[in-house]
């Protein structure tokens, strides 16, 4: 193995060990190396290859405006959201509604089902130990979490941080439509049953739907989802077998994404 095989192994090892996943097949450590190369051949090509002021200049432009704009259209999401939900204006025993938190122009959004006591106190979507655990998957996929966005099917914790019902779901879950919309994700990853169920208009268990490609349509949006396990039920069921399943599903994210 080469210094610079090694170095990956190294990396790809600490990466993994974030989930619990303490094994690296070989075929992937080959694909990782493979990748590695490839973008540093497209570097170093792009390098050479003097790009006009004007040009970077206008592209910034654009991208700042259209973030800008992106923004603005979740920001009006949110406050009309927080005044007409006929769920979340009625519910009783909340701090503050969470409405979702990242990247305007991302990539990729993760769904969840509802806020817990730690996002209701803060205002902000998987902040508890469950967000803990989303954390360091997003760092394993070398992403940051202010690169993705993140949302909940349901913007009020439900009582005793129970499942959400169908009723509640069909009240507040039109605005996590709205949101896809607004940012244009090219994959969503739902995390757990209730955000898989909602998305994809099935009763099929989370367990049977995992790691299976499928499609999001609404409208003239259509987006790759990838069903996963929750990082709350990860955390319960925390078992080499649960763990590899979650990285596996992570790992083809990964893969559709540089396809993309």
């Amino acid at each position: 193995m080469t210094s610079q095989n090694e170095e990956l192994f190294q990396q790809y090892l600490e990466s993994n060990a974030l989930i619990g996943v303490d094994f690296v097949p070989a075929q992937v450590l080959q694909m990782k190396t493979s990748r590695t190369t490839q973008k540093k051949t497209a570097s170093t090509t792009k390098k050479k290859v003097p790009l006009k002021a004007a040009s970077t200049t206008s592209s910034s432009t654009t991208s700042s405006r259209g973030k800008g704009k992106r923004a603005g259209e979740l920001e009006k999401i949110r406050k009309r959201h927080d005044a007409t939900c006929p769920h979340c204006t009625k519910v009783e025993d909340i701090t503050q509604t969470v409405f979702g938190e990242g990247n305007p122009e991302a990539d990729l959004m993760f769904v969840g089902e509802a806020p817990g006591a730690e996002e209701d106190r803060l205002g902000r979507p998987f902040v508890g130990r469950a967000g803990q655990k989303l954390d360091q998957i997003i760092e394993a996929m070398s992403m940051t979490r202010d690169e993705v966005y993140i949302a909940n099917i349901l913007k009020a914790r439900p009582p005793n941080n129970r499942t959400p019902l169908r009723g509640e779901i069909d009240q507040c879950a039109p605005f996590l439509t709205e949101q896809i919309h607004a940012i244009r994700p090219k994959v969503i990853v739902t995390l757990g049953g209730p955000a898989t169920k909602f998305l994809l208009k099935t009763d099929t268990g989370i367990t049977r739907l995992r790691g299976q490609w499928t499609t999001w349509i609404s409208g003239d949006l259509e987006v790759d989802l990838m069903p996963t396990f929750h990082p709350a039920y990860l955390l319960r069921n925390y078992t080499v077998e649960t763990r590899q399943q979650v990285w596996s599903d992570m790992q083809a994210v990964v893969d559709r994404l540089e396809q993309r």
